[in-house]
């Protein structure tokens, strides 16, 4: 891989032109043709009207598809170059799924047209719920949530409506350990349920069974679990961390955003676990890359499944499909407005039946594979504080950079970007000093996964001869590193210049 170039380029040189600043008067891309009937008038209140004619400008179509076609090439993708932040966010979408959720007979569907009009989609959809509970050993789904959060929260809203069926009021605590996701405390306190941190075992990064047995109780309404967590580690004591909390009468939720590592080996239901959100977006393709789209549907055990809300899919294709209420459902569940994100759902359906079960077992093979080829790449100049091996993903400290060189993990990430290299998660989880995750996924290839470790040992040399050229990394992007804190609370995103307009 070569060095990039070390002289600071001025940021705007590649940024192109703003689509305001292209075009002139009386050009267009699309000519509707003459209108010969009456006139369409519509009544339109005067606080919906604008006072004057709209500052837009006028393009023809290829001015268009380059300006857009420009805009895209200022970002790093999965199509550019790897992605080291793997299945969280942007894992390869094998583009046989656009294509199924493209289907005219399916994409052009609308959500409150009545069952009988929709019975292939109902069909799938209810195959989809099934291929999900085969894969994770459970007997019931709903496809509702639209994201992963949702799916956490509809799972603690199962929870919570089970003990409370039972008259069970006070079972209102939820155990977290601190190598959860940072999203599963967050949806314990919107369900009106109360977190409380379980530490992780210094020495192994695994849930401290000690600790646990402490914490259970009276109040326990049951645990929430990374498996494998966030250290890319699988919790080996399941079955007896399952023991535990269903003997104190609490319930076991999986969060499933590492389900990538595990699939078609291991199921979350003959672990012990009574509920597990999938995100559907991240194992089954649809990378959300950007902020969408998601889905995040959840599987329950047979216990669990009366509290699913409705709409639940029900029939066969002898006697039909319907969608129909659930009256033990809980009371706050309308999470989403429609039965599910269905364009994901599709693509996953797609991704689940290309597959099949031994090619989703492969698809875990690969991923732990890629991971583990990283982790032994570089482990002499990134340490892993729990260096056993890992599952899809592990997790290096960069603390030693900091302390020898003065380099944050930061910086690290920043200078990937000059080797044409997406930064992987950083700072997370917060029980690793300067975190470093690196997740390749299953399809990058051994050349991809050698030109990220030559990039990082490049990097690594830069640190100890010239770290203050990482310190204002990246040099060689058309935008530089920008005070993220102010860009996020201060978006600037209106055009005020003069507009060429027709």
């Amino acid at each position: 891989m070569s060095t990039p170039q070390k002289r600071i380029r001025r940021w705007n040189a590649d940024l192109p032109a703003s689509v305001f600043d292209k075009g002139r008067a009386g050009r267009r891309g699309l000519t509707f043709p003459r209108w010969d009937g009456q006139p369409v008038t519509v009544d339109l209140p005067p606080a919906a009207r604008r006072a004057e004619r709209a500052d837009l400008p006028s393009l023809s179509e290829p001015e268009v598809l380059r300006h857009f076609t420009a805009l895209s090439n200022l970002n790093h993708h999965i199509e550019r170059g790897m992605y080291p932040l793997g299945s969280c966010t942007m894992k390869h979408n094998p583009r046989l799924n656009e294509q199924v959720a493209a289907m005219p007979g399916l994409a052009d569907l609308h959500p409150e047209q009545d069952p009988e009009d929709v019975q292939g989609l109902l069909a799938a959809l209810h195959l989809l719920e099934t291929a999900l509970c085969e894969i994770t050993g459970f007997v019931a789904c709903s496809l509702i949530p639209a994201a992963g959060a949702q799916g956490e929260y509809l799972g603690m809203l199962v929870i919570r409506a089970l003990h409370r069926s039972r008259g069970d009021l006070d079972r209102t605590e939820i155990l977290i350990p601190d190598s959860a996701h940072g999203t599963n405390p967050a949806s314990v306190v919107v369900a009106g349920l109360v977190p409380r941190t379980i530490p992780s075992r210094a020495d192994d990064g695994r849930i401290d069974l000690a600790a646990l047995r402490a914490a259970v109780g009276p109040k326990t309404a049951g645990i929430m679990i990374t498996n494998p967590n966030t250290l890319g580690l699988f919790e080996n004591d399941i079955r007896e961390v399952s023991e535990i909390v269903h003997a104190a009468g609490g319930r076991l939720y999986m969060d499933g955003a590492n389900l990538n590592a595990i699939m078609g080996r291991a199921r979350p239901g003959d672990m012990g676990f009574d509920v597990v959100h999938m995100n559907l977006h991240k194992t089954f393709s649809t990378p959300h890359g950007g902020g969408g789209p998601g889905a995040g549907p959840i599987c329950v055990s047979a216990e669990l499944a009366p509290f699913l809300p409705g709409p639940r899919i029900a029939g066969s294709d002898q006697a039909g499909w319907t969608l129909e209420r659930m009256p033990t459902g809980p009371d706050d569940a309308a999470i989403h407005t429609w039965y599910g994100n269905v364009g994901v759902c599709l693509r996953a359906l797609s991704y689940i039946l290309r597959n099949g079960g031994d090619g989703l077992a492969r698809v875990s093979d690969c991923a732990v594979l890629n991971a583990n080829y990283l982790l032994a790449s570089l482990r002499d100049i990134l340490p892993v504080p729990h260096d056993t091996g890992c599952l899809h993903e592990f997790v290096a400290s960069g603390a030693s950079w900091k302390d020898k060189y003065g380099v944050r993990t930061l910086d690290l990430a920043k200078r990937l970007l000059d080797y044409g290299v997406h930064a992987p998660t950083i700072y997370f989880p917060l029980i690793v000093e300067e975190a470093f995750m690196v997740e390749p996924t299953e399809t990058e290839t051994r050349e991809s996964l050698d030109e990220f470790v030559a990039a990082v040992r490049a990097i690594h040399r830069e640190a100890q001869e010239d770290p203050e050229l990482l310190h204002g990394a990246p040099h060689t992007t058309p935008v530089g590193r920008m005070d993220e804190a102010k860009a996020a609370r201060e978006p600037d995103l209106r055009w005020l210049g003069p507009c060429n307009c027709g």
